[in-house]
């Protein structure tokens, strides 16, 4: 097979969550641990970090490769959903692993495959090991997909865990609340290695504090680590203060919204306690490039990433409650005269909790996924409108931005959001 070939056998063979939800599942870690084995266990092979939580892991992750990467340390990062290259998931100093990496992997598992008929996801998670333990990597950040406990990547051994903040989403999956969202995620706190939480919340501090004990892990919430910490958004950075053990530490962030600076926080939080318990050194210089310098060495997309200027085009991929929360306390920072907004979801999320809290002010261009696990936009639309949010249908988030910037102004601001799908399209 070549590349393209391979690709669609991955995608089409087996089971994959973004694309059909639920079903893609496998509750269990043995269909990982078998791939594992057959490869010559490469987890075993490799450092790691490892990050949890409901919304921020993905930045988090990516903050903290591009520091570790300016710091001289060969490092390795997972990441998913990919926007819109299947090697966004694994990259090496922000490089993604290559095309024949790919193929002659998926030649070499595919024996496994037919036997033991794993999910998408499980496949990915034991590409990036083999790749990063091949590759001889100093470090990897290891993102988890969905919860943590049963997650696939939850079969390695970390230097540190993070888990970044605990909010409703995959209720159907994780649990109903918030402690029963923790307890889940809280499945990647490992015996004996430091865990690093970064938002604190009065319903899940004790999970965390239980967990931790019953696994002698020495727990830091990022709030204790950080005394104090302020942010100001400027058009090209956030530009952070904060106080690590009565000393002072300011960075310019290249994510330049709002919302990054609790992420900003855990990570300064996670890279004091990774110097503490491990032999890795972040000198002040390395610091200071590789948090002005995320997008650069890392290529994260998605996180209110401005594709256009006039009008403004605004692309994220928050996608439930505390998402939209987080960008509306970033609308708070922009100027325009309208605002337009792309909006596409897919069916698991609870999109009546989310539609209440979207600016009912805002031109709506509804549209939908590209994959079966959308939700039908006729759907939205109707939901929305119960909600008096307002807009046209679009089956494709190419033709609603098309609209969408046909009718607004160059004062006017386009945001695309809902969905890592919807933004992917547009990327």
């Amino acid at each position: 097979m070549n590349y393209t070939e391979t690709i669609d056998y991955l995608f089409n063979k087996l089971p994959m969550f973004s694309r059909i939800g639920e079903a893609a599942i496998k509750k269990d870690l043995t269909n990982t641990l078998a791939l594992c084995s057959f490869l010559g266990h490469p987890e075993q092979k490799i450092k790691t970090i490892h990050i949890a939580g409901t919304n921020g892991k993905g930045s988090v992750a990516h903050i903290l490769a591009s520091v570790l990467q300016q710091a001289g340390y060969k490092t390795g990062l997972y990441t998913s959903p990919h926007l819109k290259d299947f090697r966004e998931r694994i990259k090496i100093n922000g490089k993604p692993c290559s095309e024949k990496f790919v193929v002659k992997f998926t030649d070499k598992i595919k024996p496994k495959i037919e036997e033991i008929q794993p999910s998408f996801f499980e496949i990915t998670v034991a590409m990036a090991f083999d790749y990063f333990a091949k590759e001889k990597v100093d470090i990897a950040v290891i993102e988890t997909g969905l919860g943590g406990r049963l997650d696939s990547t939850n079969v390695i051994i970390p230097l540190l865990s993070i888990i970044t903040n605990i909010s409703y989403d995959h209720q159907h999956l994780l649990g109903n609340t918030l402690a029963e969202i923790a307890a889940e995620k809280a499945g990647i706190i490992k015996a004996n290695v430091p865990v690093v939480i970064g938002r604190k919340h009065e319903e899940t501090n004790q999970v965390f504090i239980e967990k931790a004990k019953k696994e002698n892990a020495t727990l830091f919430f990022a709030d204790d680590v950080i005394q104090h910490i302020k942010s100001v958004n400027t058009p090209n950075y956030l530009i952070v203060d904060a106080t690590i053990e009565n000393k002072k530490v300011n960075v310019c962030c290249d994510l330049n919204s709002a919302y990054q600076t609790e992420n900003i926080k855990t990570v300064l939080a996670a890279l004091q306690v990774l110097q503490q318990h491990t032999t890795f050194v972040i000198k002040e210089k390395a610091l200071q490039i590789g948090f002005s310098n995320v997008q650069k060495n890392t290529k994260l997309q998605g996180r209110w990433q401005v594709l256009e200027k006039h009008p403004k085009v605004i692309a994220d991929v928050g996608h439930n409650e505390d998402g939209v929360h987080k960008i509306n306390e970033q609308l708070k920072f922009e100027q325009f005269e309208r605002l337009h907004i792309v909006y596409g979801v897919v069916k698991d999320k609870d999109i009546d909790k989310i539609l209440t809290l979207l600016p009912k002010y805002a031109i709506y261009y509804f549209t939908e996924p590209q994959l079966p696990r959308k939700l039908e936009v006729e759907i939205l639309q109707a939901k929305a409108k119960a909600h008096q949010l307002n807009g046209d249908i679009y089956h494709h988030p190419k033709d609603a931005l098309g609209v969408a910037k046909s009718k607004a102004t160059e004062n006017d601001l386009i945001l695309v959001t809902g969905s890592f799908f919807v933004v992917g399209e547009i990327l």
